[in-house]
Parts: C-alpha cells; structure tokens; sequence
C-alpha cells in the first residue's frame, strides 16, 4: 500500500523526521511518500498559521502527481482533518487522534504533553474535539520550542524524559506525545518511564493500513460526504475543481 505523509507547515526537515518514525513501524510492503506545505508558516504554532496551513493541506492533498491509498496528517495539530476526510476518497488519519486512540487502548487516564504553554488550550479543545476529554484530562506543555529538538535533540530528549517521569508518577497512565518533532522520540525515553508513551507518527501508520486493509466504503451521506457544484472564486484549480466536481 502507498501512504502519503502530509506536512502542512514548511519545515522539511519536520516532514523527514516524521517519515522515519513513520518507515520505522510500517509493515512491509508499504510505502510512505512525503509531501510538505508549499505555503504558510515554518512552524505551526498560532490558530491563525493553523488557519493557513489547513489551506496548505487541502491543496497538496488535492495535487499529488500519484495515487495513494492513506493520507498521514503529519501534523499534531491534525490540521483540516475533517475537511481532508469531507474532500478525500480514501482514509485520513491524523497523528493525535490516532495517539489519542490509542492511549485509550492502554489506559483509563492519560495525558497529553506538547511543546510551549500557548498551545496547552488548543490542545484541548483538540482532545475535546475528538471527544477524549474525559479520558485524556491533563495536558501540559514543555517549555521547549521545535527548534530545540531539531537543534539540539538530546538535551530537548532529558527534559522531555524528566517530564512524563513526573507525568506518570501523577496518575498518567499514557502520555501522548503532541507534537511532528516529538517522532522517533519516544522509543529513547520510554526505558525509564513506567507508562506507555504514544508517537502519533507510529500510532497514525498503524491505524492507516488497518483503515487500507478493511477497504470501508466513503460515507456518502453525513457532514463528512463530499460536497458538490459548489461555487468558488480565485482558488487553486485543483481545489476549484473539487469543489465543482
């Protein structure tokens, strides 16, 4: 099977470290293509760059030179997810939802770690979007930015241990782990933490090929059936087309 792996921010080297994580867990005989937003911020880490990069994502969704089977959001804010579900025939998982599952599959209470005190609320309206939030009541955040664990990875993976050692010795009983740069991450760190940490980048891979492998129909009624004959003005042709398909 073919998964495309979608960035929508613009930091290449974030959709690089995801697709590792990605290629580390996949089953044999799939394989993950990457693609990164061609517009919108370096970083997401503002409602209004989320905004943007949801653009981003529709549009690079919409424009793959090749078919694929799966749609990877690699994104932790699981940006446009609905909408890439409304717009695409095929699944699309995002990388906290599927860690969000998963963490359910493990535990009764778990928590979200993520990078930067400012994303703390967005995440939870995330978790609560998804419909988690009773399940997933604590979120806390790093004081690190993405460009600490891509500058400096080592010292960014000591107080990212330091940090869910504390979590679990809180009542976590899984610690989802919020964030692209977070990928490849988790399997270092989880030798000394005594609950499982969840690396969206793997939990996402996992839950696609099981979506591929059960081949479910797309919904044809419902807020997620695609739309069609909608009018639009100045959009890229491939979202013009959509919309008027």
């Amino acid at each position: 099977m073919r998964l495309l792996l979608l960035n929508p921010n613009t930091t290449p080297a974030i959709t690089a470290q995801v697709a590792a994580s990605a290629r580390a867990c996949a089953l044999p005989g799939t394989e993950i293509v990457e693609a990164t937003g061609e517009f919108g911020a370096a970083v997401i880490g503002t409602r209004t760059e989320n905004a943007i990069a949801a653009h981003a994502a529709l549009q690079a969704a919409l424009t793959q030179p090749q078919p694929y089977d799966a749609l990877v959001l690699a994104v932790s804010l699981d940006t446009a997810l609905d909408a890439l579900r409304e717009a695409l025939d095929v699944p699309v998982v995002g990388l906290t939802e599927a860690a969000l599952i998963t963490a359910t599959l493990v535990s009764r209470r778990a928590a979200l770690l993520t990078l930067g005190p400012r994303m703390v609320p967005m995440y939870a309206e995330l978790i609560a979007h998804h419909g988690f939030s009773s399940r997933v009541p604590v979120v806390e955040a790093l004081t690190l930015t993405p460009q600490d664990f891509l500058s400096r990875p080592l010292d960014a993976r000591e107080a990212l241990r330091e940090h869910c050692e504390r979590l679990a010795h809180h009542g976590a009983e899984a610690i989802v782990l919020a964030g692209a740069v977070f990928a490849g991450h988790a399997a270092p760190v989880q030798s000394t933490v005594l609950v499982p940490l969840i690396d969206g980048a793997t939990a996402a891979v996992a839950l696609a090929e099981m979506l591929v492998r059960l081949r479910l129909p797309k919904a044809q009624l419902g807020s997620l059936a695609a739309a069609r004959n909608r009018a639009s003005t100045a959009l890229a042709p491939a979202l013009e087309a959509w919309l008027k398909r």
